[in-house]
């Protein structure tokens, strides 16, 4: 037996002013995301916000129904709407806000497997890298590619 090791790189900032324009305004999408929420059941509300290669940014936010689980997340609302809409175009970075009752956890709110997944699909699709933003009262998580918030994902780049 070989004992091995897997180490997870990513950046903490303590606040949107210690991050570049662009993620900034990516964080800043999926707050506005988060408000369309619509969570009656959970009563926690989260928004996501995918930045194409080409600049645009398509926002999600999580739908919930009394016939659980015909709700879906954030992640892949925001996703499936990029990608019905803007097909070919390689997503690049996805930003996530959530908390109960429209504010934001102290730690940052975590995709769920399904989400993840689905965030590994359209890295692979797009040929490249997706950096992944977790964002939180305290600090917001920056990981350069899904492998990161997914380790072992099937056909990682």
């Amino acid at each position: 037996m070989t004992g091995k090791k897997i180490e997870i790189h990513y950046e903490e900032y303590s606040s949107l002013e210690e991050m570049n324009a662009a993620d900034c305004e990516l964080v800043k999408a999926a707050f506005e995301a988060q408000k369309t929420s619509y969570a009656p059941y959970s009563h926690f509300n989260v928004g996501a916000a995918v930045l194409l290669e080409d600049g645009t940014v398509v926002k999600g936010s999580n739908q919930e129904n009394a016939a659980s689980p015909s709700g879906l997340c954030a992640e892949r609302t925001a996703m499936f709407a990029a990608g019905a809409t803007h097909p070919g175009v390689p997503m690049v970075a996805m930003a996530i806000a959530g908390g109960p009752e429209f504010t934001l956890c102290s730690n940052p709110a975590t995709p769920c497997g399904a989400c993840r997944q689905v965030m590994a699909e359209y890295q692979k699709i797009g040929r490249r890298p997706m950096s992944i933003i977790l964002t939180g009262k305290d600090k917001i998580w920056k990981f350069e590619k899904v492998d990161d918030v997914l380790p072992f994902i099937f056909d990682s780049i």
